[in-house]
């Protein structure tokens, strides 16, 4: 456990000294910003995790390659929202091989040093004629405060920019980590709808880093819910250029501990900025699922709970049907007794040892009309613990999707 003091500081990619970013609206939106870039002239130990659908989108393939081609370094990375570039075939990956071959031309770098990512609607041809100037003019806009632009120019149906950034003392050195992401409709754990980026200047090894995202991921970004879809470009990007000028982190060091105590309380903050933003949220919801057997019980307990369609209406409807609750655990797939379970909505009690107790409903009802609810689910059969994210379920979430092309 890390003892290290992790500091709150204003910004997001940008934020980590030596990054640059801009956003620019391309055209693939009629008066947004729709087109980003992330930079660094150093060349970074880069790290990513991508989506588990089997459909995959273009950038994503394009991206993966190139940071096998180029031993997991890079310089950074383009990325357009407006059109997913997705189910578009060969000419997908044509197109996203040509974004990062003119974002690669105009940075002067080798192309296998620059990734690229795309958002939005699914199965329509990425506007070339738009993304490729494009391209072009946000690079000639990079600067050392872009962060906030490039937040606002990956957004879709976002109601709001998501940024985090912290710092910490490595190696009698600050080091600081800064991060922004998208998400807001087809969220679901195993990576929703969403994309990340997080700069760093640790000086570690990109094998190691890739190790530290995914331990970050796993407990967060893989913890978050709000529909139960999970997209075809998802994806997580960190970038670590070295230049805070601490000693190379390395395996299993109080060091390397404390990084990934950093990247996840960064990674925290974002992927709950996804949930809280759920298409027609009102709620943000947490469940904690406490003394489960093992890890992976109270993981599938707490994301069952969070993704259960019934229980998040009944969120909206500011009922306590705790059933529901109970419902979901036990379809989960985690190992439990029914009749010990405990559950918790806020401070209130609903269910002791697996059945309904005298409980105020109006409390309770008082406790879910909060923009904020947490929910605890006690397994009592061992000491594991997680936490999942998620939101209610509304009617504005049918209004937007019904209409989403449109």
């Amino acid at each position: 456990m890390t003892t290290n003091k992790i500091t709150a500081i204003p910004g997001g990619i940008t934020a980590t000294p030596g990054f640059m970013a801009a956003g620019i609206n391309a055209g693939l939106k009629k008066d947004q910003l729709d087109l980003a870039m992330i930079y660094n002239p150093v060349l970074c130990s880069a790290a990513a995790v991508f989506t588990t659908n089997k459909v995959k989108a273009a950038p994503l393939l394009v991206s993966r390659d190139h940071l096998v081609q180029a031993n997991g370094y890079a310089h950074g990375v383009v990325i357009n929202s407006g059109n997913a570039n997705a189910c578009n075939g060969v000419s997908g990956v044509i197109n996203a091989q040509t974004m990062v071959a003119v974002a690669a031309q105009a940075m002067g770098i080798k192309e296998e040093y620059m990734l690229v990512s795309s958002t939005g609607v699914i199965g329509q041809p990425l506007p070339m004629d738009k993304v490729l100037p494009g391209i072009v003019k946000v690079a000639g806009k990079l600067k050392g405060d872009g962060g906030r632009e490039a937040a606002q120019a990956i957004i879709t149906t976002d109601l709001t920019v998501k940024e985090k950034a912290v710092q910490l003392e490595l190696g009698g050195k600050i080091v600081t980590i800064g991060g922004m992401a998208k998400g807001s409709g087809m969220i679901h754990p195993n990576m929703a709808t969403m994309l990340a980026y997080i700069t760093t200047d640790i000086s570690i090894a990109p094998k190691l880093l890739h190790s530290g995202l995914k331990e970050a991921v796993e407990n967060t970004f893989n913890m978050i819910t709000v529909d139960g879809d999970t997209s075809t470009n998802d994806t997580v990007v960190v970038l670590a250029s070295g230049e805070a000028g601490c000693p190379p982190v390395v395996e299993g060091s109080a060091a390397y501990a404390d990084f990934v105590a950093a990247l996840t309380q960064v990674c925290t903050t974002l992927a709950q900025a996804v949930a809280r933003d759920g298409e027609g949220a009102t709620t943000l919801l947490a469940v904690v699922v406490k003394n489960a057997a093992t890890i992976t019980d109270a993981r599938l307990a707490a994301k069952a709970v969070a993704g259960s369609n019934l229980f998040k209406a009944a969120v909206f409807g500011r009922d306590a049907n705790w059933g529901r609750i109970l419902c979901a655990v036990g379809y989960s797939g985690a190992q439990f007794q029914p009749e010990q379970v405990d559950i918790y909505i806020g401070e209130e009690q609903v269910a002791r040892d697996g059945g309904g107790i005298d409980f105020s409903e109006e409390r309770a009802a008082e406790i879910l009309k909060q923009d904020q609810v947490t929910v605890t689910v006690d397994l009592k059969v061992g000491d594991c613990a997680a936490t999942a994210w998620g939101c209610d379920l509304t009617y504005d979430y049918v209004r937007i999707n019904g209409s989403y092309r449109t």
